[in-house]
């Protein structure tokens, strides 16, 4: 498939994954650029393989984005471990789940969700800055799992924004900060990502090949990102954060709602 395709093509898609890779380790919200570059570049290919594809890509670049923020931050396994595990559950199901149902009905929820998220972190000014965890062990770990869950299942069946979320949730609801939050949200990405790629890769629905090759600069992109946010810090990632979410909020709501609009004319 990798060498099949036209030169112009391919640069496209491993630029996108450059991008994609720098952002994601980051604050998350690589979906953002990758797959919507994979639904445009190849729109013949089959919704369920270019997700298939995407996730190749993603957890080579995820996973070397978590390694360094382990090295300089201490993970918080407490609530990471169970939902990580959580994740791999919810992620597998929710990649069932897309195909055999359409997500139009998410869609339509998701830019109201976002904006949500996005005025929160807008109205905190010092949110993320300091690490303060807010429970018990005991309350943390069935708090992780409960996160894990839910946004792993909404990872496999629909994807853009996880990495934002799982970092959004992390501090407000456990009261991280962001660096700790990021190294925490980026171990659940890994998760996700495998536990799709077990459903999508059996089913067929994975470009082997073409993964690989746009992990190569997802894996650069992390490396970029990943070095940046450890050197600027909390301040850097909010405003960074603020900036992809907005971001999403515009190119989901365009998604979501400009073919009614449209359609009504």
């Amino acid at each position: 498939m990798l060498f099949d395709l036209d030169w112009s093509i391919l640069l496209g898609l491993f630029l996108a994954s450059f991008s994609a890779g720098l952002i994601d380790s980051m604050v998350g919200g690589g979906g953002l650029i990758q797959i919507p570059a994979l639904f445009g570049l190849l729109p013949g290919v089959n919704h369920a393989t270019l997700l298939g594809t995407n996730k190749v890509s993603s957890v080579v670049g995820t996973t070397f984005a978590a390694g360094r923020y382990a090295r300089v931050a201490k993970m918080p396994w407490n609530a990471v471990l169970p939902a990580s595990l959580a994740a791999l559950i919810g992620a597998f199901i929710g990649a069932y789940i897309v195909t055999q149902v359409s997500s139009q009905t998410l869609r339509l929820f998701l830019p109201v969700l976002l904006l949500l998220v996005a005025i929160y972190t807008f109205l905190k000014k010092d949110l993320g800055s300091i690490h303060a965890p807010k429970w018990g062990v005991k309350h943390e770990r069935w708090l992780g799992a409960v996160i894990g869950l839910l946004i792993g299942l909404y990872d496999g069946f629909f994807g853009p924004g996880t990495g934002s979320f799982l970092m959004v949730a992390f501090v407000v609801l456990c009261g991280y900060d962001f660096l700790r939050a990021t190294a925490g949200a980026k171990m659940v990405n890994i998760a996700c990502n495998l536990a799709s790629l077990a459903w999508f890769a059996p089913a067929g629905h994975v470009l082997l090949s073409l993964g690989l090759g746009m992990a190569v600069f997802n894996l650069l992109g992390a490396h970029v990102g990943t070095a940046l946010a450890i050197r600027k810090g909390a301040g850097f990632i909010r405003k960074f954060l603020l900036a992809v979410v907005f971001v999403l909020i515009c190119k989901t709501s365009y998604d979501s709602y400009w073919p009614l609009v449209s359609h009504s004319f």
